[in-house]
């Protein structure tokens, strides 16, 4: 456990594992100073074209560890991860507090009157009584209704220009409110976008959840973020894969083979070192327990990473509000 004692950023506090059972001795609580949430730093997220294979990663991610489930309306299988924990809980003994769930608000909804209705839709499609996290998924609202991907006849995306992001957000502190939310938060933002929402909110953002890696360490963000209390939750923390990227890297490499550990698990562990907590998508359960596995960087180790000069986006979500790598659906 000194290894997660260390990490750990001085705003956020340590406390016990969320289930002592096998396989949980990994899991750390993190709490906001203003919204007194707990959330384990090591997050499983759900975005799974495949439904039998959400519902196989799912169940396997849960027997490995996990213990935060990252989901979205946008992701189309929140259905297939409701079935998946629901069944996984009853399997490995688990009650439905000892795990941390997540889903997201999609662009077509952001109209205040739209925000509840997709929240209890969300809530039924996960079988769950309540959510422990709802996110903005994105700054950018689009025309609303049941369209996710609303284009015109050039095939541009529908912006709705008749609701703000402040407007979006006064609807979510409702849900809190309303006791079924437990707290909220936003996705694929950039700071400027934040600190308007963070400036005019009562309830302040508990979590941010943006890409990050060693090619994008979004280090002021996640320094205001530290300052304010609000967890940095890193999504893509390995480059979502692509290559060349971070798996990839000689520093990585070297490091990896220094350490014994794969490149994978050398960069959650700096992720994790930085004080960031992470979101990564195994699909079998050899790759969940190794991402599960993670050991602390030698200083030197650490600081190598920090020193890497390449600067690359991998997912443009926040120039646009459309997300890269789920695929398009004709819904027509």
């Amino acid at each position: 456990m000194s290894f997660y004692r260390a990490i750990i950023p001085p705003n956020l506090t340590k406390s016990h594992p969320i289930n002592k059972k096998r396989h949980s001795k990994y899991i750390i609580k993190m709490k906001t100073t203003d919204n007194a949430i707990h959330m384990p730093v090591l997050g499983f997220g759900t975005l799974i074209p495949d439904a039998a294979i959400t519902i196989s990663a799912t169940r396997s991610a849960l027997e490995a560890g996990f213990r935060h489930f990252d989901c979205a309306e946008r992701y189309r299988n929140e259905s297939e991860v409701g079935e998946a924990l629901q069944a996984g809980l009853a399997a490995e003994g688990l009650a439905r507090e000892d795990i941390f769930v997540t889903t997201k608000l999609w662009n077509s909804n952001h109209r205040p009157e739209r925000v509840e209705p997709a929240f209890k839709a969300s809530l039924n499609r996960l079988r769950l009584s309540y959510l422990d996290l709802y996110l903005i998924h994105t700054p950018y609202a689009f025309q609303p209704g049941d369209e996710q991907d609303p284009r015109d006849e050039n095939g541009n995306v529908i912006y709705d220009q008749g609701v703000t992001l402040q407007d979006t957000w006064k609807a979510m502190e409702r849900l809190v409110d309303g006791g079924k939310c437990r707290a909220i938060g936003l996705s694929d933002i950039t700071l400027e976008d934040l600190l308007p929402i963070y400036e005019s909110a009562r309830i302040k953002p508990a979590v941010v959840q943006v890409e990050a890696h060693p090619y994008l360490p979004e280090t002021e963000l996640l320094e205001f973020c530290k300052e304010k209390g609000i967890i940095f939750l890193a999504f893509a923390p390995l480059g979502h894969g692509i290559k060349p990227g971070p798996l990839e890297d000689p520093v990585i490499l070297d490091i990896a083979a220094r350490v014994g550990k794969t490149p994978a698990q050398v960069l959650l562990a700096w992720a994790l070192q930085r004080g960031t907590a992470l979101l990564t998508t195994p699909k079998t359960a050899a790759r969940a327990k190794e991402n599960f596995d993670i050991s602390p960087l030698p200083e030197d180790a650490f600081d190598a990473i920090n020193n890497i000069e390449t600067r690359q986006r991998f997912n443009n979500v926040v120039k646009t509000g459309v997300p890269g790598f789920i695929p398009k659906v004709n819904t027509k």
